[in-house]
């Protein structure tokens, strides 16, 4: 999820008011149920501003099925609607009388409290349209613009039943040249500030473009996808004619324009990559780490940290290397030395990349059947292992996570990039599998999704507790034996914890220690002896997300600290299945807020 839909999300993207259940709302004393009513309203006015996260919650249907037909506006003025929404959802939330609450209920209203007033306060001391802290650039190579997210939303999330279904893609597909313009006037909007995307920024992104430009439409997804699916449901009609018309006399134009906005800005652009060379950068980005880590910690505490981390994982990966007889030159030496062995490379065809997806497929069933050891809670909801989309791939990273919809109708979705099976060796793969999969994302957004929460809470989006959790996922997988007949998949799995150290390390050196994309680079290649290109991706990833790469370790640390913090409460009464149950269903939650869930379980246990 961008920086943008998730300060909206993280705020008030949740239930309309016929969603509840009928049975717990009955059942909830005055305070919650005026409390829900209030939750239910927020939602409500959230997805009448944003539609395509009622197309992703599966709730664009019924009363709201019109809004199918639409996408949400990208303009600064849709900016400005979305900044008032919060404000007066802030000032309603800041009002209810709390006399009447239960526990429960108060931890609720302080965890959206905490996103509403975030959302506020970076909106009233950043003004930029492209969301606050934490995500300076309106058009860039990974995330947030409307070039980059659309296509794939449409095709993915948009579902086809029926010939209203198809109209209203045909609508998004129109409407799609509208919100690239909107980003344009967001992104002159922005430049008027001082905001403009590093140089080698806008190069990916004018990669990026021309791809999508260059497709025909017989070969472009926003039309394919239409064509393929009204066939399938044997919809009547020349849709492929009807959206060829739509690409060609408005989508390539818009993409056109878009171009020339790219070109005109690579003209100013700088090289510098960090965001203190922004208008008062520096807080900035004290702000950007605050708001993805749920922390305060500065730009200096978290880069020593993770020069720490550093240190000490690399030891860990020095130690089981030598286990396996790899001793020859350092620690980053000899994973690169991995990644060029042939015997851990996928063929990079077509072929290759079918076998690999089924050899994750694979691992995602073997540890499936020891969830029940470590979990009281399952997920419901199934997950699919996809590639990521090839006409976005060249800026995408590794791998990410799409959850599922709220009515099941729509399975969640592990996304693994597959641009070069070269940057994907088989050894790395079983980390990055647990971390999007089970039981690191899909587990914890599923069990988040399927509980009695309210739906506000349910959605939350505090990534720290998230990212958190899928890191400390990866480590529970060891603790699970799923490494015991893989020592290269443990090499791996100490790969990506150092990996994500590196990643505070690169991220603060970057924004407040003013290092440049190459010695970023070059420190990332030399610790983790990744392939130039994917360390590439990753630092200019982080170039346009400042802060959001350090709350993986910051957010997993506060995990372990938790769980050895109720181990010693409890002593032989420490259950890990109800630990986990009682960090999981308690939804996503800022990092200081993780502690009061667990005190629940203590509490309850010692009872």
């Amino acid at each position: 999820m961008n920086r943008r839909d998730m300060l909206a999300t993280a705020a008030a993207t949740l239930l309309t008011a016929g969603l509840t259940a009928t049975g717990a709302r009955a059942a909830v004393g005055d305070g919650s149920a005026a409390l829900n009513a209030l939750f239910d309203a927020f939602v409500s006015e959230a997805l009448d501003l944003q539609p395509e996260g009622a197309t992703s919650l599966g709730l664009d249907v019924g009363p709201r099925k019109a809004q199918k037909a639409r996408l949400s506006d990208r303009s600064p003025a849709g900016a400005r609607a979305q900044q008032a929404l919060a404000s007066d959802q802030l000032r309603r939330l800041e009002a209810f009388d709390t006399k009447a609450l239960a526990a429960p209920d108060a931890l609720n209203r302080e965890v959206v409290l905490y996103g509403l007033r975030q959302q506020v306060d970076n909106a009233r001391r950043f003004n930029y349209a492209g969301g606050g802290a934490g995500s300076p650039y309106v058009i860039n190579q990974f995330q947030g613009s409307a070039y980059h997210d659309l296509p794939d939303f449409l095709d993915a999330q948009h579902r086809i039943e029926d010939r209203d279904d198809a109209e209203a893609y045909l609508a998004r597909l129109d409407a799609f040249a509208t919100a690239m313009d909107q980003d344009a006037e967001s992104v002159r909007h922005d430049q008027s500030l001082g905001v403009v995307p590093p140089d080698f920024v806008l190069d990916n992104t004018q990669i990026q473009l021309k791809g999508l430009r260059a497709t025909p439409a017989d070969k472009s997804v926003l039309v394919q996808s239409l064509a393929r699916r009204a066939a399938e449901k044997k919809l009547d009609g020349d849709w492929e004619a009807r959206a060829s018309r739509l690409y060609l006399d408005k989508v390539l134009p818009a993409l056109d324009r878009q171009l020339d906005l790219v070109s005109k800005l690579r003209a100013v652009a700088t090289h510098d990559a960090g965001v203190w060379r922004l208008p008062d950068g520096d807080a900035y980005y004290t702000a950007s780490v605050a708001a993805w880590t749920t922390t305060t910690l500065s730009g200096d505490e978290i880069h020593r940290q993770g020069l720490a981390l550093v240190e000490t994982l690399s030891a860990k990966a020095d130690a089981a290397m030598r286990a396996q007889g790899l001793t020859q030159g350092s620690v980053g030496a000899r994973y690169r030395a991995m990644y060029d062995d042939p015997r851990y490379r996928y063929p990079n065809t077509d072929e290759g990349k079918a076998k690999l997806l089924a050899d994750l497929n694979v691992k995602v069933a073997q540890v499936q059947t020891r969830l029940p050891a470590y979990f009281g809670v399952l997920p419901k909801a199934k997950v699919e292992i996809r590639r990521i989309p090839p006409y976005t791939e060249a800026g995408a990273p590794g791998g990410y996570y799409e959850g599922a919809s709220l009515d099941g109708s729509r399975p969640g979705a592990y996304y693994i990039n597959l641009r070069d099976t070269s940057e994907v060796p088989s050894w790395t793969l079983p980390t990055l599998t647990f971390h999007e999969a089970i039981p690191g994302h899909h587990l914890q957004g599923s069990i988040a999704q399927e509980t009695s929460l309210p739906l506000i809470r349910k959605l939350s989006f505090f990534s720290a507790y998230i990212e958190g959790w899928a890191l400390y996922a990866e480590q529970l997988a060891d603790e699970m034996g799923m490494y015991d007949a893989d020592a290269p998949g443990r090499i791996g799995y100490l790969h990506d914890a150092l990996f994500r150290a590196v990643r505070m390390v690169v991220d603060s050196g970057l924004h407040a220690k003013r290092w440049s994309r190459e010695q970023a680079i070059a420190y990332y290649v030399q610790v983790l002896g990744d392939k130039d290109a994917a360390a590439a991706t990753e630092v200019e990833r982080y170039c346009v997300a400042p802060g959001q790469a350090c709350g993986y370790m910051l957010g997993k640390l506060t995990w372990l600290r938790e769980r050895e913090r109720a181990k010693g409460a409890m002593g032989a009464r420490f259950d890990i299945r109800a630990f986990h149950d009682a960090g999981l269903t308690g939804g996503a939650v800022p990092l200081d807020v993780l502690p009061q869930l667990i005190d629940r379980y203590i509490g309850r246990a010692k009872a």
